[in-house]
This record gives structure tokens, sequence and C-alpha cells, in this order.
């Protein structure tokens, strides 16, 4: 039976920006949740994991397409060529698109710029060239602009599609030639309305989509995938604070037209847009509760305490260790109407916008006497586990009884792949196995 491709994947890996990357993930998990698991990866994902099956989506994000080379040529962009191949789907969003293009022409001529040579993918059989407007600067908006794109619509038939829109644009090219291509499979999504700064030859392309064997690809220059509330007017002077503004008004047409790019790359976008959920907490506990105040123990040469409250930074994170109790200070007080503890499970703070998950502090809890309740923890039964756990041990003839023996379970957590690789709570000084589930 073939595995159902449940995951979107974007890099995030050698050459993206941070800010490209959640911009990207905040976009596709308002679009496509609950359909598929927004995820982020790395260069060493994707050369060497085992993706391509139940990937659904590969997503190549803003940034510098030459790391984007330095990383994946080769072996890297084989595999993702073959994805794409055998039925699999490729975004890329500036960056991205330079990358997905047979070839790269960036700023030609400005000596401390200048990009140019072919890349291994060729998604797009021609050159992506830019920028297509004056003011690119790395790392800054100065060269920000709401580009207006013009929409082909015979070329979207699903969703509802706008036939103009304004999209956030810093750096990204335009497809030489597009037109041209159009009986190898290149088909024009949108164009740019306006006058360009570099020779686009025939038609003005600003985003394509490429049949690429039993799959497809979708470049863009611009970057629709930026929503207005998560760009800060104050950047980079007054003129930023107008872009802003702009790209606000399009708000509606904006993802409207990420929707139909879904679509026509095959996924299964939801009907309203759905809220990114808040992180939970996570729940330790033990085949035998007691050992957990040992596992406990055996971090307290990196427990801090403050203000009473024992802490650990993490090289990821920094988590906050709680005692389960039903009538704690803190639950009684955010119980209260109309006061706020300033401790709660979620990382809401009234508005709509991308969190940095790095920087909210994790609260888990320890359960020392007994297993989670299944009030705490609705979505899995931790009496149920362990008892089965227990009866497994039992069956082996050689069993140590160490295998699943603690338990680290959360809801919603940022990263499975983090959990795993730089948690404290999976590092070698605490000699246990660790079972990671989540939602």
């Amino acid at each position: 039976m073939a595995a159902q491709r449940i995951n979107v994947l974007v890099y995030s890996g050698n050459g993206s920006t941070i800010e490209s990357v959640r911009h990207c993930m905040y976009t596709l998990r308002r679009l496509l949740s609950p359909n598929y698991a927004v995820i982020s990866v790395t260069g060493d994902t994707i050369i060497k994991e085992p993706w391509t099956a139940s990937c659904a989506l590969l997503v190549f994000p803003g940034g510098a397409d030459l790391g984007y080379c330095r990383t994946l040529n080769g072996e890297g962009n084989r595999k993702i060529s073959q994805f794409v191949q055998r039925g699999g789907a490729y975004l890329g969003l500036c960056a991205g698109a330079y990358y997905g293009s047979k070839r790269c022409e960036f700023e030609v001529g400005n000596k401390t710029m200048e990009v140019v040579g072919d890349r291994e993918l060729a998604f797009f059989p021609g050159t992506s060239r830019g920028c297509a407007f004056p003011g690119f600067i790395y790392h800054s908006e100065e060269g920000t602009r709401a580009v207006e794109l013009k929409v082909e619509k015979t070329a979207l038939a699903e969703g509802s599609v706008p036939d103009v829109f304004r999209s956030y644009y810093n750096g990204g090219g335009v497809f030489v030639d597009a037109p041209k291509y159009k009986d190898q499979g290149v088909e024009i999504l949108a164009s740019y309305s306006e006058p360009l700064s570099v020779d686009s030859g025939e038609g003005t392309a600003a985003v394509v989509y490429c049949k690429v064997g039993e799959g497809g690809a979708v470049l863009t220059g611009p970057h629709p995938e930026y929503a207005a509330v998560n760009l800060h007017k104050k950047a980079d002077g007054p003129g930023f604070a107008k872009v802003v503004d702009d790209l606000a008004e399009d708000e509606n047409p904006r993802t409207d037209f990420v929707k139909a790019c879904l679509i026509k790359l095959g996924l299964k976008t939801n009907q309203e847009q759905n809220a990114v959920p808040s992180l939970s907490r996570l729940h330790l506990s033990s085949l035998q509760p007691a050992d957990t105040s040992e596992l406990v123990a055996s971090l307290e040469e990196i427990i801090s305490v403050q203000d009473g409250e024992e802490y650990i930074k993490d090289e990821n994170d920094t988590f906050h260790l709680e005692k389960p109790s039903a009538w704690s200070l803190n639950s009684i007080v955010s119980a209260l109407p109309g006061v706020s503890s300033g401790k709660t499970d979620r990382v809401d703070d009234g508005d709509d916008s991308t969190h940095d998950y790095n920087t909210v502090v994790k609260r888990v809890v320890i359960h020392e006497k007994e297993h989670p309740a299944c009030k705490e923890t609705p979505y899995f039964n931790h009496h149920a586990f362990f008892a089965n756990l227990k009866h497994y041990h039992s069956m082996l003839k050689e069993s140590d009884g160490e295998f699943g023996k603690h338990l680290l379970y959360g809801e919603v957590v940022t990263s499975t792949n983090t959990i795993l690789e730089k948690y404290v709570f999976s590092t070698p000084r605490t000699s246990f196995s660790t079972d990671v589930v989540d939602r």
C-alpha cells in the first residue's frame, strides 16, 4: 500500500532566511490544516532521510539560492527532481523560484551582488532574471514594494481567483520568455503589471506553473505567502508602512491566489483559514511514577531556580518544570475573571501573527506520583499505554525494562525532530528511552 502524502516540507537549511520560513509556515498552516502537517526540514533531511513517500509538497522559501546549491547540488537535487517527476509538488518562492529555474541571472553587472549560473532542478526550462524591480538590499526592507499582479484566471480554474492583487516583493525575478515554453508544460499564473527594470523578453511572468513528469512546480518571483499582519510598519523607514497598508487591503485576494496555486499543485485546501494551534504542555511520566523523580534528579546540575520555580535552559528552548496540582496558585489566579497570571499554555497574545516559538517558555508537567489523568491528556491514555508496555516487557525473555520506560507527551509541539535531537530529555546523560507523541 502506497504511503499517504500528508507532509508539507519547508526547507529551512543553508540559504533560507528565518523570516521567509516563518511567513511560509504561517500561511501554509492556515490554508492546509488539518489536511497536512507543515514541517520545516534541513538539507540533511532531504539528502539522507526517506521523506519522499509521505511528502505532498516540498517548499523552498526566500533567501539566497547559492546556499541551496552548496547544500543540495548532486544527491539532494537528484532526490528532489525524482520526487516531482514521480508525482510530487514543488513550490519555489523568490529564491526558491530562481533555484527551480534552468538558469538564474541576478543583478547582472552589480559586482557586489551578481549571481549568474545554471541550476540543476530546471523545472522552468528558461531563465529567472532579477531583480525585477530596483532597490533590493539583503536583510532589509529598503527595496520592498507591494507589486500589482494580473492573474491568469483561465490557468487557475478551481477556487475563488482574483483578477488582480498586490503582493509583497523584495528581490524576486521575472520568468524570461515564459509564453515560449507553453509546449513544454509552462503556464503563466500571474504577470507583473508595472514596468520592470530588467529585460523579460516576451511577457512579464511573475508566477508560473511547470508540468514536470507526473508532478508539477509553481515558481513565484514575488512573495504571495507574506501576510501583512506579520510585517512591522516601522521597519526601514516610513515608506514601508504604506507597503504594509497596501498589502493589508488585498489580504483576501492574496489568500485566494495562494489557495488556487496549492490546488493547482494537487493539494486540498481548507474552506476557512485555520489559526495555527497554540503550544500545549508537555507531560513527563514513567512506567513506575517514582522513576520520574529519579529522572528529574539526574538533571539537577542543569536545573536553575527563579522565584521558587524550576527551569531548564536547553540548546534550543527554555523549560518550566511544573508539578501537577488541581488547585495550584497559578490555576486559581488564571481562573479569576479579569486576572491574568502571565503564565499560560497559550502563546496567543490577541493578534493573528507569527510567533518565534523558540522564545516561548515550554511547560513540562512532572508526574511523580501517578500517571496523567485522561482529562489532562484527552487524546492519549497513559494508563493503557503503560499497561500494554508492562505486558510487552513480560513477553520479552531478555528485557531490562528500559524500553519505553519514560514518556514525554505533547499534543501540540514545535518540532518532533527538535525534541529528539536537541532536548535535554533525550540526551545520553539521562540513560533512558524517550517516546514522543504529538498531534
